[in-house]
């Protein structure tokens, strides 16, 4: 990272500096990996982990409670959430939620509270993912069903 984007929020991150974060991101305490690259507005809240290799694109909501583990691809408009059952008032329950190396994530879906998304899985554009998605498993649709099995060289 080689200078501060420009009309955005860093505050208590960790970054290496082989990544790229682009203009208009907003960073709140969170911990993002080598040559990982985070475009514009995209919000990770405090406690979120991102790997190496990553690419984050436009749009993306990450949550406290949210690993990101290495080599992985999160497409536009994708959103994480943390609790399972949010109020405007009162308690709250974090449940963490982590997203295996190798794994992609298509445009526009909804990942649920305390899922994994497993080794190398592909979560299909617009999906909601309301259950863990196993290691390799192509899955879309609402709720998210497993359709398939992905192969990698």
């Amino acid at each position: 990272m080689s200078k501060r984007p420009k009309y955005s929020v860093i505050k208590n991150s960790k970054i290496s500096k082989s990544s790229r974060i682009y203009d208009q991101v907003n960073l709140y305490g969170c911990r993002i990996g080598k040559n990982s690259k985070i475009d514009s507005y995209v919000y990770i809240e405090e406690g979120v982990t991102i790997g190496d290799n990553c690419k984050i694109r436009p749009f993306v909501f990450i949550p406290s409670g949210i690993t990101i583990e290495d080599d992985v691809f999160i497409a536009p408009s994708v959103t994480f959430t943390n609790d399972k059952y949010p109020r405007s008032h009162g308690d709250w329950t974090l449940l963490h939620t982590t997203v295996r190396r190798n794994a992609s994530i298509g445009a526009g879906a909804t990942i649920g509270p305390g899922i994994i998304i497993g080794k190398n899985a592909l979560v299909g554009a617009g999906s909601v993912v309301t259950k863990d998605v196993p290691d390799d498993a192509v899955v879309a649709g609402n709720p998210a069903r497993i359709i398939g099995k992905r192969t990698t060289p």
